[in-house]
C-alpha cells in the first residue's frame, strides 16, 4: 500500500510539472515576420519576343555557260571571294572567232553589192526624169539598192552576234561574293542551257535572316495594336546563334510576307545583319530576339512575389493598411526578363512582398523592409539566430 501511495503522488507530481511547463511556453510571445517589399511603378517596355529563324544569302548566282565548247582554263580559287565582272572560266574561242571573221566577211560583201546598187539606181534617176530609160528600169535599180542596204543591216546585226558569243567564251561572275566549288573542270564540255550550273555565288555581307512568327501570333498583335496601350516597336532584331553565343551586330526587319505558309501556318519575316567577318553561313539556325510592341504605363513584378492559387489564377501579397498582409488576384501572363507584366490588379504605388513569403498569410500583421535589406538578427533564447520572414525559433522548454 505505502509502495502504492508513493508511485500515486510522483505520477500527480510529474503531471503538474507538466502541465506548468505547458502553460509557459503557450504564454510565450510569437515575433512579427519581416517582409521584403517592391514598390510598383508604371513604366514603358518593349515587350521582347524570341522567334526561331534561318540565314540566307543576300544574293545567290547560278553561273552557267551561254555558249557550246570546252573549258580551257578555270580562272578562280574555290572558296575565295570574286568581284562581279571577274573572269571564271574560258571556253574555247576557236569557232566563234571564226564566226567573227565570217560575219565581217558578210558584211563587206554586202557594203560592196550596196555601193554598187545605190551607184545604179543614183544614175537612172536623172534618166529616167527625162525618159531617156523606162522608169520600171529606176523603179528596179531603187529596189535593187534598199535590198542591199537591208542586207548591209543584217549582215552587222550577225556580226555583233557572232562577237557577243565570242565575249560569251569567257565566263565572268555576275554577282560580287563568295564562289562555291567548281562542277566543271578543264577539258570539260559545256552547252547552253544545261541543267547543272559550272559554280555558284552568294554574297553573305549583308545577310538575310528569314524569321517564322505563327499566324495566330500575329492576329493577336494586331488586335493588342488596335485595342491601344501599346505601340510599335522599332525593328531592331538580336540574334542567338546554335552554339548559344550572341551575335555581336544588331540587324533589322525589313518586311513580312503578306501570305501564310499553308503547310507551316506562319509568316515569314525578313531581316538584315551585317556580316563583314562571314560567321553567318546561309542555313543556319538561329534564334531572333525582337520586339513588335511596347507597352505604355506598365507594371513589372519579380517573378517570386506572383504565386499561383489552386484554379491557377495569378495571386501576390501586398503591404495593405496597418502593415497587415493582403491577398490579390492579378492578371500576369507575360514575362519580361525575370519579371512579370501585370495588366490589370496592381496600382503604381502598391507594395508587393516578394521576400518572406513562406510566413505570410492574408491578414497577418508584418514588418515590412524594402526588398533587399539587410535582414534583422533575432538572438533567441538558445542563441538560435531568426531570418527574414521567419518566426522565433522555440526555446527548448524549462522547468
Amino acid at each position: 500500500m505505502r509502495t502504492q501511495t508513493k508511485l500515486h503522488q510522483w505520477s500527480v507530481f510529474a503531471l503538474l510539472l507538466l502541465a506548468a511547463c505547458g502553460a509557459k511556453d503557450t504564454k510565450k510571445p510569437t515575433r512579427t515576420p519581416e517582409v521584403g517589399y517592391v514598390v510598383m511603378s508604371s513604366q514603358t517596355v518593349p515587350l521582347q519576343i524570341v522567334l526561331a529563324g534561318r540565314t540566307t544569302a543576300y544574293e545567290t548566282s547560278e553561273v552557267r555557260p551561254q555558249v557550246a565548247g570546252v573549258i580551257k582554263a578555270r580562272r578562280f580559287v574555290e572558296g575565295s571571294i570574286v568581284k562581279k565582272g571577274q573572269t571564271l572560266y574560258e571556253i574555247d574561242p576557236s569557232l566563234y572567232r571564226a564566226a567573227v571573221a565570217q560575219a565581217q566577211a558578210n558584211l563587206a560583201n554586202a557594203e560592196a553589192t550596196r555601193a554598187a546598187a545605190v551607184a545604179k539606181a543614183a544614175r537612172y534617176k536623172p534618166l529616167a526624169d527625162i525618159e531617156a530609160v523606162a522608169k520600171q528600169d529606176y523603179t528596179d535599180a531603187k529596189a535593187a539598192a534598199d535590198e542591199a542596204t537591208a542586207q548591209v543591216a543584217q549582215n552587222e546585226a550577225a556580226l555583233n552576234t557572232a562577237k557577243i558569243n565570242l565575249q560569251f567564251t569567257t565566263v565572268p561572275a555576275p554577282i560580287s561574293g563568295r564562289i562555291g566549288r567548281s562542277i566543271a573542270t578543264t577539258g570539260a564540255l559545256v552547252t547552253v542551257g544545261q541543267t547543272d550550273a559550272l559554280t555558284s555565288i552568294q554574297r553573305l555581307d549583308p545577310i538575310f535572316v528569314d524569321i517564322q512568327q505563327s499566324s495566330a501570333d500575329l492576329v493577336a498583335l494586331r488586335r493588342q495594336l488596335s485595342s491601344g496601350g501599346v505601340t510599335p516597336s522599332s525593328a531592331q532584331v538580336t540574334l542567338t546563334l546554335e552554339d548559344g553565343s550572341q551575335y555581336a551586330t544588331p540587324g533589322r526587319v525589313e518586311f513580312a510576307e503578306p501570305v501564310v505558309d499553308q503547310n507551316t501556318g506562319t509568316v515569314t519575316l525578313r531581316a538584315t545583319f551585317a556580316n563583314p567577318t562571314g560567321l553567318l553561313l546561309p542555313g543556319m539556325y538561329v534564334r531572333a530576339h525582337l520586339s513588335q510592341v511596347t507597352a505604355h504605363n506598365a507594371i513589372l513584378v519579380p517573378q517570386q512575389g506572383v504565386s499561383r492559387d489552386p484554379r491557377g489564377d495569378a495571386t501576390v501579397y501586398l503591404v495593405g493598411p496597418g502593415n497587415k498582409a493582403v491577398l490579390r488576384t492579378i492578371t500576369a501572363t507575360t514575362t519580361v526578363g525575370d519579371k512579370w507584366l501585370v495588366t490589370s490588379g496592381l496600382a503604381a504605388g502598391d507594395k508587393v512582398i516578394t521576400e518572406g513569403l513562406n510566413y505570410v498569410k492574408p491578414g497577418q500583421l508584418v514588418h515590412p523592409v524594402p526588398a533587399g535589406s539587410p535582414p534583422q538578427q533575432q538572438q533567441q533564447q538558445q542563441g538560435a539566430q531568426g531570418g527574414r520572414g521567419g518566426s522565433a525559433a522555440a526555446s527548448k522548454p524549462g522547468y
